[in-house]
């Protein structure tokens, strides 16, 4: 009996926590935002948009899909029911379209606006608004695509036309025409050219040395009449600047004489000076050359002063020290 008390008060715990964690789940995942539902309606493929997508509103999420079934009010439309923010700015203008994201092949409910004010659906039998669906870019490709294979198609037909064996014929002809055609303009363009290199070339280029030599004896003689009267006026500008007080005239005699009193005053005072100078050099180079002389013969006079020093081995007075008993 006990056993079993013990057994039910454990599956009531379990039971009471299972509901507490269901409680904080539901409390953590409620959503507390104010949602107005609409719907859209598709005669195209929606693959790729599954319930709890995303919608969004130029790129802002919005809201998401609550369902999607088909339209009861038009047979192969699929109808889709979506949740958008209370916030977010729906208006006249507003149009969905299916966007992908990326190469996974999901899909979303893309909103924008255009610029003018659009027609809107009427209500379904459910009576919730709806919104103009306007076609994907990749929609619109692929209706457009059996148009372009059958222009393809048109224009690999026109070409297997032009390059028909026919006209490869007359193209044939056409180059050889047109060959013979430059070879022709290549003779009259040689002619051309021998004429006017053994006619007209000696003539026209006589003229232009000519001309040249004419141009530059001009040249020549403005430069000569220029050169002349620059001449003249340097001269008269040289003698007016001589015959100036003060010129250099006058400064050439102020300069002799200062040199007259330099040379005098050189012979009477520095060149005795150096006389003087020079004796006295003459003096010490030969107490020097005394002084060497005297070290050379006796090297001994650095360490031992002036006198003789002993007499070493091998040396004129030299007497071996006496052996230590």
């Amino acid at each position: 009996m006990e056993n079993k008390a013990h057994a039910l008060a454990a599956g009531i715990f379990v039971i009471a926590v299972a509901a507490l964690l269901a409680g904080l789940a539901m409390w953590l995942t409620r959503d507390q935002t104010d949602y107005r539902v609409y719907e859209l309606s598709s005669k195209e493929s929606v693959s790729g948009l599954q319930p709890q997508a995303a919608v969004r509103y130029k790129g802002v999420a919005v809201g998401k899909v609550r369902s999607i079934g088909f339209d009861p009010q038009a047979v192969g439309h699929v109808l889709i029911r979506i949740a958008v923010n209370t916030d977010a700015p729906i208006a006249d203008t507003t149009f969905a379209t299916l966007g992908y994201q990326g190469v996974t092949g999901l899909a979303h409910i893309q909103l924008d606006d255009a610029d003018a004010p659009l027609p809107q659906p009427a209500p379904g039998a459910s009576g919730l608004p709806r919104l103009p669906l306007q076609s994907s870019p990749l929609s619109q490709l692929a209706e457009q695509g059996p148009a372009i294979l059958g222009q393809v198609q048109d224009v690999m037909a026109r070409l297997g036309t032009l390059l028909g064996e026919d006209n490869q014929q007359h193209f044939g002809q056409a180059l050889q025409h047109l060959g013979a055609a430059a070879a022709s303009i290549d003779q009259l363009v040689r002619r051309l050219d021998h004429t006017v290199s053994t006619r007209l070339d000696p003539a026209l280029a006589g003229m232009p040395a000519l001309t040249q030599d004419a141009q530059q004896t001009l040249q020549a003689l403005r430069q000569a009449g220029a050169s002349a009267a620059g001449a003249a006026d340097e001269v008269n500008q040289a003698v007016r600047a001589l015959r100036a007080d003060g010129g250099p005239l006058t400064e050439i005699s102020s300069s002799a004489r200062s040199l007259a009193v330099a040379v005098d005053r050189f012979g009477r005072v520095t060149l005795p000076r150096v006389n003087n100078a020079a004796d006295e050099t003459a003096q010490a180079a030969r107490r020097l050359g005394r002084t060497v002389s005297g070290i050379g013969d006796n090297p001994q006079s650095l360490i031992y002063g002036p006198g003789r020093g002993a007499a070493g081995p091998g040396e004129p007075g030299f007497v071996a020290p006496a052996a230590q008993p």
